[in-house]
C-alpha cells in the first residue's frame, strides 16, 4: 500500500509549466466520496463539507517545499475567503503520521482543518499527482480549479465560487 501511494504521489517536483493549470481531476466532475482521519484518528467524510458552500481540498505535507511555498497565499485567501470557502488540507500519507503534522502545526499553524489521508484513499479519488495540488469545488461539489505548484492563483479561483 506504501508503494501504491508513493507511486501516486511520488511526483515532487513539477514543471513550472504545471504550475496552476488544470491537473488531475477533470474540471466538471463531482467531488468523489472518500474518507480519511483526522489527527487523532477519526474518520472524516469529505463529503460533509461539500453541499453548504464551497471547498478549497490542499494535498499536502510538512516536507513539500512547493506547500510550504504556497502557504502565504492559501493563508491570505483564507483570511479573505474563509467565511464564504472552506479550506481544508489533506496529509498526504507518504513519510508522514499525524504526530509529525501534529508537530508541524504547533510550530507552524495553519487557519483550517488539516486531515490525514492514512491509506491513500484521498489521493487515488482525487487523482492528486503531487502535495501542493489544489481542488476547489463549488457549493454542489463540481470541479471547478484544480492546480499544483507555488505559483497558483489561489484569489483567481475562489472568486470562480463565490460572489466577490
Amino acid at each position: 500500500m506504501r508503494l501504491l501511494a508513493l507511486a501516486t504521489v511520488g511526483t515532487l517536483a513539477l514543471p513550472v509549466a504545471l504550475a496552476g493549470q488544470d491537473v488531475g481531476l477533470p474540471l466538471g466532475t463531482q467531488a468523489p466520496a472518500v474518507t480519511v482521519v483526522d489527527l487523532d484518528g477519526k474518520s472524516v467524510d469529505l463529503g460533509q463539507y461539500v453541499g453548504k458552500q464551497p471547498v478549497l481540498l490542499e494535498f499536502w505535507a510538512t516536507w513539500c517545499p512547493l506547500c510550504k511555498a504556497l502557504e502565504p497565499s492559501l493563508k491570505a485567501a483564507h483570511a479573505k475567503y474563509g467565511t464564504k470557502v472552506q479550506f481544508v488540507a489533506v496529509g498526504v500519507g507518504v513519510n508522514e503520521t499525524p504526530a509529525s503534522i501534529k508537530r508541524h502545526l504547533a510550530a507552524a499553524p495553519l487557519p483550517f482543518p488539516v486531515l490525514y489521508d492514512a491509506n491513500g484513499a484521498a489521493v487515488r479519488a482525487y487523482q492528486a499527482p503531487t502535495t501542493s495540488y489544489i481542488v476547489v469545488l463549488d457549493r454542489a461539489g463540481t470541479v471547478v480549479y484544480t492546480g499544483a505548484g507555488a505559483e497558483q492563483d489561489i484569489g483567481a479561483a475562489l472568486k470562480k465560487v463565490t460572489d466577490d
